[in-house]
């Protein structure tokens, strides 16, 4: 029995079956096993993301609307884009929702700086700001839904305390867009105050023990210490949050409907429109195009403003 294990193990299927661990093929052999592996990543990144890109690029030279075959149009549904005031008045509320929503990484800021102190039930204050992240954003717009209620909603109620009386938060033109904000504001603090907090917790103290010897107060070791080498973090806290603010959909989908008129419709929404509700899949994916042409340029656009105010230590 030893002797026949030992003459299999000199044999040459036994070196090919066993794993290397010596000799020249060992490298070769791990690279092998890492590219079969890596195929199945890359293989899925193909099919579920390259593939429709380029899928979606053809289909906006066509007119179809599933029921019916595609047919060519050209660059009809691009000459269509620059005429359709729908799409301007989309592009303008999801610049005005962007632009509203950016001042929220202050509040965040705060927020992680206060947290960043010595204080009691720290880890607790941590938890219940970032619960509403983990939050579901079909909950967190039925609830809010709720709050603006002109009627019922507590909102009003608590403006009502102060002698204010509280719009139709959701159902008047000029007051729906802020109305989503303030909600944006108030999901996306726990996200980026974790975020800039491990900024914080990342900054050596040493400076400031130089910064205090100097004669620095909280003020000026924050503005000249804190905020120069935090802006790392605070670099990728913004372009996210303008990717993910580009992209809102689900809060204008629950609350607002893209309503009153059109008030709240941003790109998103209205591409999910034609999509879905006109089945105008051409156009759809022209809008597509759209929305990335736009985040990709002003996503280029704040890489190289960030050469300017990012410092890296």
């Amino acid at each position: 029995m030893g002797k026949g294990l030992s003459t299999l193990r000199r044999s040459s299927l036994w070196q090919k079956l066993k794993w290397p661990t010596l000799g020249k093929g060992t490298e070769r052999s791990q690279a092998l096993w890492a590219y079969t592996f890596l195929s199945l990543s890359v293989l899925g990144l193909f099919i579920f993301t390259i593939l429709p890109i380029i899928a979606a690029f053809g289909l906006s030279f066509v007119n179809w609307t599933l029921l019916s075959p595609p047919k060519w149009a050209g660059l009809s549904n691009f000459q269509r884009l620059l005429n359709d005031k729908y799409f301007w008045n989309a592009l303008k509320n999801t610049f005005y929702y962007v632009i509203g929503v950016m001042p929220g990484i202050a509040i965040s800021l705060l927020l992680a700086v206060i947290l960043n102190q010595k204080l009691r039930f720290t880890t607790l204050y941590r938890t219940l700001y970032y619960l509403p992240t983990i939050t579901m954003w079909t909950a967190i717009a039925l609830v809010w839904r709720w709050l603006y209620s002109p009627q019922y909603g507590l909102v009003n109620w608590a403006l009502g305390l102060i002698g204010i009386h509280g719009p139709a938060w959701l159902s008047d033109p000029h007051w729906a867009m802020p109305a989503q904000i303030f909600t944006s504001w108030w999901k996306g603090a726990g996200y980026n105050m974790v975020i800039l907090l491990a900024g914080l917790q990342g900054i050596p103290q040493i400076y400031y023990e130089a910064a205090s010897i100097d004669g620095a107060n909280w003020w000026q070791r924050f503005r000249h210490v804190t905020l120069p080498l935090l802006t790392p973090t605070i670099y990728f806290v913004v372009v996210m949050t303008f990717i993910g603010s580009f992209g809102v959909f689900a809060q204008i989908y629950i609350m607002t409907e893209g309503g009153p008129g059109q008030a709240t419709t941003t790109i998103i929404y209205y591409l999910y429109n034609n999509a879905f509700k006109y089945f105008e899949i051409g156009y759809a994916d022209v809008l597509a195009i759209a929305f990335f042409v736009i985040v990709f340029t002003f996503t280029v656009i704040q890489t190289q403003l960030q050469k300017r105010w990012v410092h890296y230590t």
